[in-house]
């Protein structure tokens, strides 16, 4: 089986829009993935104005949190750094079966890769000599403005991204479980 991978158009952002960045991303992957019956729940981001489709699986906002969470944690320790956000779907197959042995493989039918630069506030000022009204990161409220804008239009294009990539590439999908798929999110360590 072979494993379909698409690359993400990365994304810059500040270390405070990667919470609704990443779930805007993640939950729409998993929402385009699933096809278990769920209960589709519209989301609006806290920062952006963007609007994303959830699957109404508490599991799996959990999950999705707690990584987030992670994600940000190692942020905050390598600041201003490119980074990359896997989410993976795979089957479990029995591999050699023994008296005592049970071990089983993933096979990986699918990966995307979230590519994010996480920038300080302080990184997007050109200059400190500007006067203008500044927000708490340092950045006037019309710079933060427009680069929010640029930011949005930005994780449009992600989106549409992997809507074109869902609709486009089936074939590789394995038969359809009763559950959501098997998968896992991987974040840098």
């Amino acid at each position: 089986m072979n494993c379909e991978t698409c690359q993400l158009k990365e994304l810059v952002l500040e270390p405070t829009e990667i919470r609704d960045v990443l779930r805007c991303i993640l939950h729409t992957i998993f929402f385009h993935r699933t096809l278990s019956l769920v209960r589709p729940k519209d989301v609006d981001c806290d920062l952006l104005d963007i609007t994303y489709v959830q699957c109404g699986l508490a599991e799996l906002e959990k999950e999705v949190d707690e990584k987030i969470d992670q994600f940000i944690a190692w942020v905050e320790k390598h600041p201003n750094r490119r980074s990359q956000v896997c989410l993976s779907f795979f089957d479990e197959k029995s591999k050699n079966p023994g008296w005592f042995v049970n071990k089983t493989e993933r096979i990986y039918w699918e990966q995307w890769f979230i590519n994010l630069h996480a920038m300080s506030p302080k990184t997007y000022s050109k200059s400190n000599s500007y006067k203008g009204i500044t927000n708490f990161g340092g950045n006037t409220l019309e710079e933060t403005s427009s680069r929010r804008a640029a930011l949005e239009s930005s994780l449009n294009e992600v989106l549409f991204q992997i809507i074109n990539f869902a609709n486009e590439k089936k074939d590789h999908i394995p038969a359809i479980p009763d559950r959501i798929f098997n998968h896992e999110i991987m974040i840098p360590r």
